[in-house]
């Protein structure tokens, strides 16, 4: 099939396309690959970087804002080291000085951190970048962060301040973050549903409900309380016939009222003189009309009664008159009953026998204490009512008979009338507390009571406080002064440095030999004055008094920590060896040994602890032969005078002398008479035609220190040809050879020779010595001691070879022989006192909970003062401990109840009108009597049985007087044991009595059952957990052992496994809540965790100082640590670390301007480039070879790189000159610059000369011997000044970890145009040196926060429910200091101790245990 046109077209457009497209794709991808090569040239690191110092101290003339602040700014190599500034971009080059606020001390008292509020606390998981995922169950809270803002701002105003660094000058800068706990969420806690309730209809459909309560709230964002009521239908049966319209309607319950007494009830007349109320219902009761109900003077309303038929109304009358008729019959009854009771009285009277005459005494005061209520309450039983009505659909009232009356409600029921409590007035205040005189000492109290006469019944009002305290303060000539308690310490402990070392310190092994801030403790214990004025006791005194009890001491406690410090020891620093002397005799005195020596000396610079005794030998001595005292120094030449008075040729110098002796010192020449005298040297004038030599150069240093089989020491000297000499009959020019001369130097042996000492020995008494103070006491204070008598020291003193070891004595000159004893200074016994034993501690409280278990009780004694050198020791025991004696039996108390009383109707004139009302039967009320009684049997007060027993029993109960044709059953039996749990059951009986037993309506078991069977109680009870876990709680007791077996004092174990815990509730098998000891014991779960133990900062070592900045004069080092580990859990915080986790310590540096030098070897020969074959002069070329060389005492000595040389100071290493031709005037080399005289300006000059070596011939002169120039400024004149570096941190001891150190700062000669240069040039011109090069400073010791041990646990503020808590507390002892670990966030302790029958308590900050 052919293509369409179309498609043809389209193809051959894109084979016309094909190779422009391709020859644009290699295009772009050159384009691609060259722009990828320059961007990786252009990314290619820097090899020279900048560094900078810190800044440093800000100076200025005045406080305040415009001073200014320097650091040090240097050029490094990307791998470290320093270089030269010129190897780094100058352009890029950071500044050194800035404007900066500077500070003085009085700003303290303008400025000041402000500390904002802590924010919410927030999740760790809601701020981390990454997507953390919360856990699904929460255990013991959940980890966040709060931050605030802190700044810095002005006092008065709170304006922030124009820098940050001012409050920092002070104190560092408040923290910005920190850890807090946001805890569990805690759901709500409801109780178990009560019953239904009964239907709210009889028939039909009703409603019941039941309720529950909120035990526990919800916190913390736990789930909401349920629906606390519940409702539902009810169905008791279905109804007769329809519905009814109507329902009734119950009131409330009126005002207890109390009986009228039947007097007033058949009489309403005057009683007493008062005027009696009787209700219009009692009347009518009483007088039989049937009118309307009588509301005026009713004391509760009456319920409109039903109209009667007529058969009823009959039925209501023949009723009426058999209750007369039974009336009557009990009338009677009574008075037959007042008969039998006067004739036992008449008998009683007729008793003659006092026994008996007491028993019924006894009987009758028993009987009046246990009548209704007993003494101590008033008791009466009334009555009250509420109305029933019966009310339309539509709301508006209508007959009762309308209603159902198959169960009508009660109108009338037996009440307690209200009383309140009533109380006897106030006691006498009792004796004070305290009876002595205290002028500014505490107080002591006094109390008074009162008693209940009558306790509230009926909701009376409740009795009021029955106990009052007050202050007192005894008054009287005759008090006696209060015995006063101080305080004592013991002695402080040794300074010890260990505790203040961090984790990464501890770790590092050797701990010996600390030296700096360290912290040293002392006991604290309080015993009495001694005197009556308390400032006389001084807490120093070694007086040992008897330790009291710590409460006793009422002002604060000294201090029980405090930093001390231990001097470091400073190390012996020498200096360089000198260069070997000459060899002289040992003793100049007697030169008759013809013995000799070279010595070389060195001298020690510092001054170490302790004496010189530790350091290296001084001295070292090599033999040698032909000894002397004293020589002939060579001091110069005078000028070549020829022979013959002639202007050329041979000639002498006479040499100048000076006679020293082996220390190079001029001594008197008489002393020079044996040694040999230097002879004139013999010399040449060069004449015109002359060679012309230069003259010597100085010896060159010696290449070995000494000589030996196969070293041989040798030094050299060279000199250059000036002018070459003119045909033959002259002086000749030497050849190359004799240029240059060698001679032998160091020939003695390497055999070196020294004295070694060994270190002092133990300080022995002297016998030779008498004792200085032998019979003295020599109390002293640790630190302090007193000497008490003179001793001797020796040290072990031999020869020793280098490299060989001890030699004879002989070989090592006997007159610097160091000494091997010498005298020292005894220190004085000290024996160890102790305090007597302290009284018996008290033994518990007999009657406290688990009595039974044995107690103990003990004493201690304190030492306060340990023995030394050589005193006493201390007794091994300091604590003994006693059984307390057996405990008395605990006294208790308990309620004991009476008889309860005749059940007490509510008035027939009340109930009279109720539809089945009888008046001799009914519901009613019945009270007893309630006594207080000890354990043991005995009667006790009432305030006692309410203060230690259980809960009051109640005084009242409903009874029911039963009616003729009620049925009459016995009480409930008790219930039979159980044979089983859970799956037997328990039963219980009671019985019909009288006639009931043949009654039809009495034999029915559903409404009169005589037994119950009930399931016997299940012990299979289910716990449930409530509430968060509380923190973890670390068991009771002991401090913590510090790493290395070291015992870290004040270091409280907070740390390592504990246990937490949480509150539980107990159901049974109906889900009831019962006491939570059926399901275990303590009544919450147990389970074991982890609290991790603070880690500190790790930083690495610090590195190796870096070579300070420059070559000459004052310059910076630096050395650093880096971030290894970052503190947690507690531990000591980092310092200030920069953005990339270093701490770096610069310290000033001053680098010799002379420690390296330029050296340069003699000239070359010449090199003529227009060459005169017969005179062989004109101009020429001279080279040498110049190096940098480190400078010693001895001269220079190994070549080093160049850079580290000045390069201004570089002498040429090439020079084009003219070679003098015969018979012109050849001069020397040029001598040095005359300086410039100061101040520099333009109208001075300087110069310099040559001599002339060769005279020119006839008709030539000599060019000037003399150059000079203009002095200029910056050019080749300079004015010289000091200047003084900033202080260096606070440098310690590699031994310290903190205390007293040396801060340093250095001087440096500047030269005006910028440059440094050796202090010789500002010490020349006499420049004025005021400043002081160091000074002491302190570094803050790292000191960690210390607690007291924990409070005991509080009582539980709640019996029962949820609600109750538990604290301890904590103090602090020691706030942290510096950099050490800082004191746990919690001070308190929150718990919770199981109730009944559960409890509760609120997380407290702190440790807390949420027991519920």
């Amino acid at each position: 099939m052919g293509m369409p046109d179309g498609v043809k077209e389209t193809l051959s457009v894109w084979r016309g396309l094909l190779p422009s497209l391709w020859r644009l794709a290699l295009v772009l991808f050159w384009i691609s690959g060259a722009t990828e090569a320059q961007t990786a040239a252009d990314t290619k690191p820097t090899v020279y970087i900048w560094q900078t110092g810190p800044w440093g101290r800000c100076m200025g003339s005045e406080c305040g804002p415009g001073g200014s602040q320097s650091r040090a700014v240097w050029c490094a190599h990307s791998e470290g080291w320093t270089t030269l500034h010129t190897n780094c971009d100058q352009a890029e080059r950071p500044e050194n000085q800035q404007s900066c606020f500077r500070v003085c001390d009085w700003h303290k008292d303008l400025y000041d951190w402000q500390l904002g509020a802590w924010n919410q606390c927030v999740p760790v998981s809601m701020r981390s970048t990454g997507a953390v995922q919360r856990p699904a169950v929460c255990t013991h809270g959940e980890e966040g962060i709060q931050t605030r803002e802190v700044g810095c701002v002005q006092k008065v105003d709170g304006v922030p301040a124009e820098d940050v660094a001012i409050c920092e000058y002070f104190e560092p800068k408040p923290r910005l973050e920190q850890a807090c706990l946001i805890p569990c969420p805690r759901d709500c806690v409801v109780s178990q549903f009560t019953p239904w309730t009964s239907c709210s209809k009889t028939c039909g459909t009703g409603l019941q409900n039941r309720v529950r309560f909120v035990l526990a709230p919800p916190m913390f964002g736990g789930s909401a309380c349920p629906n606390l009521t519940e409702f539902q239908t009810c169905q008791p049966g279905p109804c007769a016939g329809p519905e009814s319209l109507y329902s009734l309607r119950v009131g409330s319950w009126g005002p207890c009222s109390v009986p009228l007494p039947r007097m007033a009830r058949q009489t309403p007349t005057l009683s007493q003189g008062k005027d009696v109320a009787v209700p219009r219902r009692l009347r009518k009761g009483r007088e039989g009309k049937k009118g309307k109900e009588a509301k005026e003077g009713s004391e509760v309303p009456t319920p409109r009664q039903p109209r009667l038929s007529k058969e009823e109304r009959m039925k209501r009358k023949e009723g009426r008159k058999g209750r007369q008729a039974a009336k009557e019959g009990r009338r009677k009854n009574k008075e037959r009953v007042k008969e039998r009771v006067r004739e036992r009285a008449r008998a009683r009277g007729r008793v003659k026998d006092p026994e008996t005459k007491e028993l019924i005494k006894n009987k009758r005061n028993r009987n009046r204490q246990n009548r209704q209520g007993g003494k101590f309450w008033d008791l009466q039983v009334g009555y009250q009512t509420r109305e029933v009505t019966c009310v339309h659909r539509s709301g508006n009232p209508d007959a009762l008979s309308l209603c159902s009356q198959e169960s009508l409600p009660v109108t009338y029921q037996a009440c307690v009338l209200t009383k309140d409590c009533e109380v006897s007035d106030w006691t006498d205040w009792s004796p004070c507390s305290k009876d002595c005189y205290e002028l500014n000492g505490p107080t002591g109290e006094r109390t008074r009571t009162r008693r209940v006469h009558l306790f509230p019944v009926g909701g009376g009002a409740e009795c009021p406080i029955l106990e009052e305290k007050e202050p007192c303060t005894p008054q009287g000539e005759g008090v006696p002064p209060c015995i006063v308690y101080n305080w004592k310490t013991t002695e402080w402990t040794e300074c010890r440095v260990d505790m203040l070392l961090s984790q990464q310190d501890r770790r590092r092994g050797n701990l010996t030999g600390l030296c700096g801030g360290g912290v040293q403790n002392r006991e604290v214990y309080c015993v009495q004055a001694t005197s009556a004025d308390p400032a006389s006791s001084a807490l120093k005194s070694k007086e040992a008094s008897r330790p009291v009890d710590g409460d006793l001491c009422l002002s604060p406690p000294p201090n029980t920590t405090q930093l001390c410090h231990i001097p470091c020891p400073v190390e012996c620093d020498v200096s360089s060896w000198s260069a070997w002397g000459p060899c002289t005799f040992e003793n100049c005195l007697d030169t008759a040994a013809k013995k000799g020596f070279k010595l070389r000396k060195r001298r020690i610079v510092n001054e170490p602890t302790g004496g010189t005794g530790s350091c290296p030998h001084l001295v070292e001595a090599i033999p040698c032969d032909e000894p002397s005292c004293y020589d002939w120094l060579l001091v110069k030449l005078e000028k070549c005078i020829p022979d013959n008075e002639r202007e050329c040729g041979p000639g002498t110098q006479i040499p100048q002398v000076q006679c020293v002796n082996s220390d190079g010192e001029y001594v008197d020449r008489q002393l020079c008479r044996d040694a040999i005298l230097p002879m004139p040297v013999v010399c040449e004038v060069p004449c015109p035609k002359d060679c012309v030599l230069s003259p010597w150069t100085s010896w060159s240093l010696c290449s070995h220190t000494c000589s030996g089989k196969n070293t041989e020491g040798r030094q050299m000297r060279a000199r250059s040809v000036l002018a070459y000499n003119a045909g033959e009959g002259v002086v000749q020019c030497p050849n190359s050879i004799a240029l240059q001369e060698v001679r032998s130097c160091n020939d003695h042996p390497c055999t070196v020779y020294h004295w070694q000492t060994g270190p002092w020995g133990q300080c022995i008494e002297d016998t030779s010595v008498p004792p200085a103070n032998s019979t003295g006491a020599g109390v002293g204070v640790r630190g302090g001691d007193s000497s008490c008598s003179v001793g001797m020291q020796t040290r072990k003193v031999i020869c020793v070879r280098v490299n060989v070891g001890q030699v004879p004595p002989k070989k090592c000159p006997e007159s610097i022989r160091p000494e091997t004893v010498r005298p020292c200074l005894l220190p004085c016994k000290r024996d160890c006192i102790v305090t007597p034993y302290s009284d018996w501690s008290a033994c518990p409280a007999t009657c406290k909970a688990g009595g039974n278990t044995k107690r103990k009780q003990n004493r201690k004694r304190i030492i306060i003062q340990l023995p030394a050198n050589g005193g006493q020791e201390c007794p091994e025991v300091l604590t003994q401990e006693r059984d307390c004696e057996a405990p008395s039996v605990c006294l208790g108390y308990r309620w004991k109840t009476h008889k309860w009383r005749r059940c007490q109707l509510v008035p027939w004139s009340v109930r009279q009108d109720s539809p089945g009302a009888v008046e001799t039967c009914g519901p009613g009320l019945q009270a007893r009597a309630v006594s207080c009684w000890k354990q043991d049997g005995g009667q006790a007060d009432m305030g006692a049985c309410l203060k230690f027993a259980s809960s009051m029993p109640s005084l009242t109960q409903p009874c029911q007087f039963p009616c003729q044709d009620d049925c009459q059953l016995t009480a409930w039996s008790k219930f039979s044991s159980c044979t089983q749990d859970c799956v037997g059951v328990k039963t219980r009986k009671r019985m019909l009595v009288g006639k009931s037993k043949k009654r039809d309506q009495c034999k029915n078991n559903q409404v009169y059952p005589l037994s119950e069977i009930q399931y016997c109680p299940c012990n299979k009870y289910n716990a449930q957990p409530v509430g968060n876990w509380s923190d973890c709680i670390l068991p009771e007791g002991g401090r913590v052992e510090g790493q290395l077996g070291m015992k870290v004092q004040g270091d409280i174990k907070e740390c390592g496994q504990g246990y937490r815990y949480q509150a539980m509730v107990c159901y049974d098998q109906d889900n009831r809540l019962v006491e939570t000891s059926r399901c275990n014991s303590h009544g919450y779960i147990e389970e074991a965790c982890i609290i991790p133990c603070p880690s500190d900062c790790k930083l690495s070592e610090w590195s190796n100082w870096s070579r300070c900045s420059k070559s000459c004069g004052s310059g910076v080092k630096v050395r650093s640590k880096w971030l290894r580990e970052k503190p947690y859990n507690g531990g000591r915080p980092c310092p200030k670390l920069d953005h990339v986790n270093q701490v770096y310590e610069v310290v000033p540096c001053l680098s010799d301007c002379g420690q390296y030098v330029w050296v340069a070897e003699p000239w070359s020969v010449w090199k003529v480039s227009n060459v005169d074959l017969k005179e062989n002069c004109g101009e020429g070329v001279q080279t040498r070879k110049v190096r940098c060389m480190q400078n010693t005492i001895d001269g220079p000595s190994d070549p080093v790189e160049d850079y580290l040389c000045d390069p201004e100071e570089m002498p040429l290493g090439a020079r084009d000159s003219q070679l003098p031709c015969p018979e012109d005037c050849v001069l020397s080399d040029w001598g040095v610059w005359s300086r410039c005289s100061l101040p520099c300006n333009k109208i001075s000059t300087r110069e310099r000369t040559a001599n002339p070596i060769r005279q020119p011939g006839e008709g030539k002169l000599c060019p000037n011997t003399t150059v000079t120039e203009p002095c200029s400024l910056n050019s080749n004149c300079y004015h010289y000044s000091y200047n003084i570096t900033d202080w260096s941190t606070c440098q310690l001891s590699e031994r310290a970890v903190c205390g007293s150190g040396i801060k340093t700062r250095m001087l440096d000669c500047v030269r005006s145009d910028g440059k440094s240069v050796d202090l010789k040039f500002c010490e020349e011109l006499g420049l004025d040196r005021k400043w002081q090069m160091n000074t002491s400073c302190v570094v803050e010791c790292p000191v960690n926060c210390q607690l007291s041990d924990w409070s005991p646990w509080s009582e539980c503020t709640q019996t029962c429910g949820l609600a109750g808590k538990l604290w301890r507390r904590r103090t602090v002892l020691q706030v942290p200091q510096g950099d050490g670990r800082p004191c746990p966030f919690r001070g308190n302790s929150g718990s919770l101790a199981p109730s009944d029958p559960a409890t509760n308590g609120d997380t407290a900050p702190g440790q807390s245990a949420s027991l519920r």
